[in-house]
């Protein structure tokens, strides 16, 4: 079958170019530097031609309120229509575990933007709400920096490696749409301040970590649930100790 992976020279997007490729089918890696742009629609028509998936992993260039609420409103406002007319039979969107718990930040409002727009289209679809990629952990530290202190809440935190998100995304993909929400993590949940700790410490960053019950993560105050799954979750095998990259340096 064909699929196409919009956001497909990214980090996930790579990783699923890849593996589908290996499995037998026919993938298209739609982005600006393929020639790609849901933005402006450019080459939208003719990467999405008899294609019988999309699976959507782009992400915002910024995270400025007003810039990635464009950029998600207006990108999937584009593909939707795209697929309409082309006959896509499965939209399959990356979203984020806790998206519609954390209002306060524009990055998740703008994420939330999309899922509806994705719910109220005639595309079956599915969107996977991932947790935190192992990959994403420094600059999840670099956002939390303040005056060389990294500061960090006492909340649960269950990061997930890229490797995985990308098996169940491409495994969802080719299967039928649940014309609703699956959520996706790691198999194990740490206190955010501590894991980030332990991590700097393997890193040799010589930053420290202050716990911050009022930290704010991308805009928006956390609570214990805030980034956990609260229902039932599909847990991925790769635990943080045994990932290849967990002593890469930070900075």
């Amino acid at each position: 079958m064909k699929i196409v992976v919009v956001g497909g020279t990214g980090l996930i997007g790579a990783k699923l170019v890849t593996r589908l490729g290996e499995q037998g089918h026919e993938v298209v890696a739609a982005a600006p530097n393929t020639g790609v742009n849901t933005l402006t629609g450019d080459g939208l028509a003719d990467a999405l031609a008899v294609a019988s998936v999309v699976i959507d992993v782009s992400n915002a260039p910024s995270f400025e309120d007003t810039a990635v609420l464009r950029f998600f409103e207006t990108s999937t406002h584009n593909l939707l229509a795209a697929e309409a007319a082309a006959g896509v039979a499965h939209h399959v969107a990356l979203s984020v575990v806790g998206t519609e718990r954390l209002p306060e930040s524009g990055y998740f409002r703008a994420k939330v933007a999309q899922e509806q727009l994705i719910e109220k289209s005639s595309i079956p679809y599915t969107i996977v709400h991932a947790t935190q990629f192992f990959e994403f952990v420094g600059a999840i530290a670099d956002a939390a920096t303040v005056d060389g202190t990294v500061r960090m809440p006492p909340v649960s935190f269950q990061p997930i490696a890229g490797d995985d998100v990308a098996r169940e995304v491409a495994r969802i993909a080719v299967g039928s749409p649940l014309h609703g929400h699956v959520e996706v993590a790691g198999p194990q949940r740490f206190r955010m301040d501590a894991f980030f700790t332990e991590v700097l410490a393997a890193r040799h960053d010589p930053r420290k970590v202050v716990t911050d019950p009022h930290a704010r993560y991308f805009g928006a105050e956390l609570t214990e649930e805030s980034l956990v799954p609260v229902k039932d979750a599909i847990l991925t095998q790769t635990r943080y100790r045994d990932w290849p990259g967990r002593t890469v340096a930070g900075r």
